[in-house]
């Protein structure tokens, strides 16, 4: 069931007490938001309820408002919170927290606020004594519970809020864990911005027949914002926002980058340019965030360099300005960072830097939204059309040298290659230049025929022998003998035996050196001749250890 705002109501007409709506008074508001006209009856009947608004409609006190007016009654017990709300940052959490000190400050409830970056100490206090409503980070919640310093056994109201951001920082298993610790929850309230189909189904899951209050379209801007976008390179992006905010007398400006390093240099960057500028992001601790906001707020800064945690849960009512100064990868992203302007009925700008490499984000915002956004040119600044044609001839350039420059890692490719693999790899003439390139290598490898090479000898002797491992293969080769005149039948015999037996392969220069031999067992009373573990047994020769080198017989 889908219910509808009513039109144009008063607090008074939505059954809250006196002491809320004095509060109420007392913070200068008389005529509730859409959000808060609906969702605070069915509230306060005790349904479960589904609320869909974008940021800035004032969805938090669409859900305080009624709690306070539930939790008015009845008291709290040690360890046990009687609401909890989960809120996706430090700073949404707080935002909340401060809620219920504002308009509950006429009713005696307590509240404990869980969150990274602050001591355990007064928190562990506030809860020994018992609260009424406990707001938390998903992650903290979880670590208190562990370690056993809170019980959920008593929890009757249970807030999600910014369901979506839960969504984009993975925090739905912690979530879907925490709501099945909750066995005595009498009520389940989700508030988002927008209405991804994870969301929805963790609605289905654990809300029963929720009333779904949606009084804006999703992901759409408000009418009070004038959006523009400014087409830049990227070494002209820094020159730019400071031409845009001393151009278009920006006196007061959230500035938004992806990353925290990216957030970090921006705010040093502007500082040297002499602008009053701070920085929030994830890296700064709890106490450091919190002081800079509150000096924004204040008016001490005049600029503040934030991530998207501060995107969503800022309650800063007067905020005129927003600039994107890089283009949010999520296109929901763009609709709540530009939400922190425009707020409350005001006026608001937002701008938007956009480089060539990030126009697909930007076409990806413009098909959610619905709309062009115009386009605004800085002087001195390079627009779309200078990118382009400062790009053609890169690519030009590119495209020409190509083919040179793809010769260059095919060439190196082949060099890295062994030589099987470039055999492989060539056609039959690039085999034999390659074959006629080691001929002379390996004749020159060998020894000259006059004096032939030193042949192999048993280990522990003196004596040459023939290797009998040349593989059956091997190329046969005229080699020249030495004469055998002048010497005896028995030698020069002995001399041919010698020649004519295989001579052993010369390693070529590409060829690791050969392992050092090493002594083999055999049989008793007899070597082996062989090359260590690397010869199978059956190739191994046995020789006679008895034979003598030819000097000593």
């Amino acid at each position: 069931m889908t219910e509808t705002a009513p039109s144009s109501p008063a607090f008074a007409s939505l059954g809250l007490r006196e002491e809320i709506l004095r509060s109420i008074e007392d913070s200068g508001y008389t005529t509730p938001t859409p959000i808060q006209a609906a969702a605070i009856p069915v509230v306060l009947a005790g349904r479960d309820v589904l609320g869909i608004a974008q940021t800035g409609t004032g969805k938090t006190a669409s859900f305080t408002l009624p709690m306070i007016e539930k939790l008015s009654s009845g008291r709290a017990r040690a360890r046990m919170p009687r609401s909890l709300i989960l809120s996706p940052t430090r700073e949404l959490a707080t935002q909340t927290a401060k809620n219920f000190e504002t308009y509950g400050k006429y009713l005696k409830l307590s509240h404990v606020l869980l969150i990274g970056g602050v001591g355990m100490g007064d928190q562990e206090k506030q809860l020994e004594k018992g609260v009424d409503v406990l707001i938390a980070t998903p992650g903290r919640m979880l670590d208190w519970f562990e370690r056993g310093r809170i019980l959920l056994g008593g929890v009757q109201i249970m807030v999600i809020d910014e369901a979506d951001r839960m969504l984009d920082m993975g925090f739905i298993p912690d979530v879907e864990r925490i709501i099945s610790l909750l066995p005595a929850r009498q009520q389940t309230l989700l508030f988002s911005a927008t209405m991804p189909k994870e969301v929805r189904s963790l609605a289905d899951r654990f809300m029963s027949e929720p009333a779904v209050i949606e009084v804006a379209r999703p992901a759409t801007t408000s009418t009070n914002i004038e959006d523009v976008v400014v087409m830049t390179a990227p070494r002209d992006k820094v020159e730019g926002l400071v031409k845009l905010i001393r151009s278009h007398d920006i006196d007061k400006a959230i500035i938004f980058s992806n990353r925290k390093r990216s957030v970090a240099e921006l705010n040093r960057t502007l500082k040297r340019r002499k602008l009053n500028v701070s920085d929030i992001h994830g890296d700064l601790d709890q106490s450091q965030r919190q002081a800079t906001l509150d000096a924004f707020k204040r008016g001490d800064l005049d600029y503040l360099v934030a991530t998207d945690v501060a995107a969503r849960g800022l309650d800063i009512s007067d905020m005129p300005v927003v600039i994107n100064f890089d283009v949010p990868t999520h296109p929901d992203d763009y609709v709540h960072r530009i939400g922190r302007t425009g707020r409350a009925g005001r006026k608001g700008r937002a701008f938007t830097f956009v480089t060539s490499e990030e126009l697909k984000y930007l076409a990806a915002i413009t098909g959610l939204v619905g709309r062009e956004i115009p386009a605004l040119e800085l002087e001195g600044i390079s627009g779309l059309d200078e990118m382009v044609e400062a790009a053609e001839p890169k690519r030009g350039r590119k495209k020409s040298s190509g083919g040179a420059k793809s010769e260059r890692p095919k060439k190196a490719k082949e060099d890295a290659a062994p030589p099987a693999a470039r055999a492989a790899e060539t056609d039959a003439k690039d085999l034999a230049d390659e074959a006629s390139d080691k001929k002379p290598r390996r004749t020159r490898s060998r020894p000259a025929p006059a004096a032939p090479a030193p042949e192999p000898r048993i280990m522990g002797t003196d004596e040459p022998q023939p290797d009998l491992h040349e593989p059956e293969t091997a190329p046969q080769e005229v080699v020249a003998r030495p004469s055998s005149r002048g010497r005896s039948r028995r030698d020069a015999s002995r001399e041919e035996a010698r020649a004519d037996a295989p001579r052993a392969p010369t390693p070529s220069r590409d060829e690791p050196p050969a392992r050092e031999r090493g002594r083999s067992e055999g049989r008793e009373g007899q070597q082996v001749l062989g090359f260590g573990d690397a010869v199978p047994a059956f190739m191994r020769i046995v020789v006679p250890k008895t034979i003598k080198p030819a000097d000593e017989e």
